[in-house]
């Protein structure tokens, strides 16, 4: 049996396998980065190992230090996580051949699927339907559109959407290098992409005893970058005619490769209803949360179990109860481009109500990095119907305080209530259609709202200083006094509110006609057209966060007087998250010509490449960046001079 395990991963899924083995009476051993010294996976695992570095080239892709780092702790086991090395046949064998417990599934399962095209060939002789394979150089305007995907990878990385045959070159060389970068291995290949086609998968948990369960099914279909953001099982609208042949696919699948553990079998749904094998994911999945909440499993366990060499419990899996949906929260911006954001996480709290479940690698206090997946946490709600988990998911989710970088929050509460995901009318094109409408503009109103509160809140601290108390009536000075003001710059979206009011004697007074209830450093109460609203107040240095029955609000206190020397040169090109530089145009430097929306500048962020384009025509007056530089936000990175702005002779 198991004593001690080592978990080869970090942050959320590590504090996750740690639950369960804690449950288990197992003893835990974390991995960590020097970016990760103080993450909540090393503070809540028995014993921690660091490796040197900060990058996952340097850290947790390194199989021979995770496994000397096993030995060293007195590790008898390994398991993997989802991610970095989960999926890598060599560290499999390497783990094994040190004589420690492999938590996953049979080295030759791994390596059969780790690569999708010769995934497909067996999948193929197994009877499993599958999109044929193009050759991108034998491809013609019919086979368009094409989807590219790295052979070797997954989780969004070396993909891309060709609808113009021109493009086709230069986005095969992109994702060649991208695939590279991330896997090791530049492989690519082309298949037909499914407009509107439905993310669908099912998940399987294999015995060494011949026992192969299908756990229901799961839609992921809304997804951004090819990357899953929300996810529920069971998968609606499917017909038990499908349901029945997308497990007897999945059992066929695991089958094929003599599978052992959890792993998942991913399926494209065409629009028609038909079903395409895309992948087999040979690992614990990240959404697997709803699965377990369904079935009333832990799926880690039952891995920790079948790597014991114990049978799975029964012949066939319990019955499935409910309904399950997830929500993955992520540090990043959606309004630009899904920026991911860097920097203080001052506060996390979901609520806790029965059907609520969080999985998070991080709390209150601590710091997101440059390094990693930008994904903060994973909310899960569980009910009887499809309906029930939405509305509760949602409501948790507006009702969260999360204080810090800019997060997702706002568009997955917005995603959950729009009509088409209501209606379980679901595909992979559900944010590219959908997103202006998920990224409105903020209500002005309820932002000069939302300033107001934090402008009294200070106004409060100011009156009594640090420490919880309420300002009532006469606590204010009594005679009166010329409006005071204080000036917000909303975040992120730069609009400016000046919140005015007097203080009288009975009280502060707003100049807009609200009437105020109660005020407090933390917490404000106004009441405004006959309703009354209490604002939770909390301040982080030049930063207010302002949390509502219905919303959130972040503000930056502005001074006074503006500074006239914060301003860049007009044309600069400034990073828009801390990274590292991977990549320059070809021929680019000081003195050329640019077109306006050239990718001039390729940026590496937590896992995503942004590019920097050119904001207009003209020349390139000075350039900053180089491959391997790293960066923090707002660094300049290149000038462009803009043509129109030359002036005339």
């Amino acid at each position: 049996m198991i004593s001690t395990l080592l978990v080869a991963n970090r942050g959320e899924i590590a504090c996750r396998i740690f639950r369960t083995c804690r449950a288990l009476g197992i003893a835990t051993v974390a991995v960590y980065s020097d970016a990760d010294a103080d993450a909540l996976h090393v503070r809540e695992a028995d014993i921690a190992v660091r490796l040197p570095g900060a990058a996952p080239a340097d850290t947790y892709l390194r199989g021979d230090l995770v496994v000397r780092a096993a030995l060293a702790a007195g590790a008898d086991a390994v398991h993997p996580g989802y991610g970095f090395l989960s999926e890598n046949a060599g560290f499999a064998r390497a783990v094994q051949d040190a004589g420690l417990v492999w938590v996953g599934p049979p080295v030759k399962a791994i390596e059969l699927m780790a690569s999708k095209t010769r995934a497909k060939e067996l999948m193929a002789a197994a009877g499993v339907p599958l999109l044929a394979p193009v050759d991108p150089e034998r491809a013609t305007a019919d086979d368009l559109p094409l989807l590219l995907k790295a052979a070797a990878g997954g989780g969004g990385r070396g993909m891309r959407v060709v609808r113009e045959l021109a493009d086709l070159p230069a986005e095969v060389t992109a994702a060649t290098a991208e695939a590279t970068a991330a896997f090791g291995d530049g492989e690519v290949f082309a298949e037909p992409y499914v407009e509107r086609g439905r993310h669908v998968e099912v998940q399987v948990m294999a015995d060494g005893h011949g026992g192969v369960w299908a756990l229901g099914t799961r839609d992921c279909s809304l997804q951004r970058r090819h990357q899953k953001v929300v996810e529920e099982t069971p998968a609606p609208g499917l017909d038990d005619g499908l349901r029945t042949r997308l497990h007897d696919a999945a059992v066929a699948a695991a089958q094929a490769v003599g599978y052992r553990g959890a792993g998942t079998v991913e399926f494209l749904l065409a629009a028609d209803g038909r079903p395409y094998f895309l992948e087999m994911n040979t690992r614990l999945q990240v959404e697997h949360p709803v699965t377990e909440a369904v079935f009333g499993l832990d799926l880690v366990a039952l891995q920790l179990r079948i790597a014991e060499g114990e049978p799975l419990p029964a012949t066939a899996p319990p019955a499935p109860h409910g309904h399950a949906v997830e929500a993955r929260l992520y540090a990043e911006d959606p309004a630009r481009d899904w920026q991911p954001q860097t920097g203080a996480l001052h506060t996390l709290q979901i609520p806790e109500e029965p059907g609520l479940r969080l999985d998070t690698g991080y709390t209150g206090g601590d710091t997101i990095g440059v390094h990693y997946d930008p994904m903060l946490a994973k909310v899960v709600a569980h009910a009887p119907t499809r309906a029930e988990a939405v509305r509760l998911l949602a409501r948790a989710l507006e009702r969260a305080r999360i204080h810090g970088p800019v997060t997702n929050r706002d568009l997955l509460v917005r995603s959950l209530r729009h009509p088409d995901f209501l209606a379980a009318r679901l595909d992979t094109g559900f944010y590219d259609r959908h997103l202006d409408t998920l990224t409105p503009s903020p209500d002005e109103a309820a932002s000069r709202l939302a300033a107001l509160a934090a402008a009294l809140a200070d106004a409060a601290a100011r009156q009594h200083g640090p420490g919880p108390g309420t300002v009532r009536l006469g606590a204010w000075r009594n005679i009166s006094s010329q409006p005071r003001t204080k000036r917000y710059r909303a975040e992120p979206d730069g609009t400016e509110h000046e919140a005015a009011y007097r203080t009288t004697r009975t009280g502060p007074v707003p100049g807009t006609g609200e009437r105020v209830v109660a005020a407090g450093p933390d917490r404000v109460t106004l009441e405004t057209g006959g309703v009354t609203r209490h604002f939770d107040i909390a301040v982080h240095g030049d930063k207010v966060y302002v949390d509502t029955a219905t919303g959130s609000y972040t503000f930056t206190a502005l001074p006074r007087f503006a500074d006239p020397t914060d301003r860049a040169e007009p044309g600069s090109l400034l990073a828009p998250m801390p990274g590292t530089v991977v990549r320059v145009a070809d021929g680019l430097a000081a003195g050329a010509a640019v077109e306006a929306g050239q990718p001039l500048i390729w940026l590496e962020a937590m896992k995503m490449e942004h590019r920097i384009l050119a904001p207009a025509s003209g020349t390139l007056t000075a350039l900053h960046a180089a491959p391997g530089l790293q960066v923090e936000v707002g660094a300049l990175l290149a000038v462009v001079h803009d043509v129109q702005e030359e002036p005339k002779q």
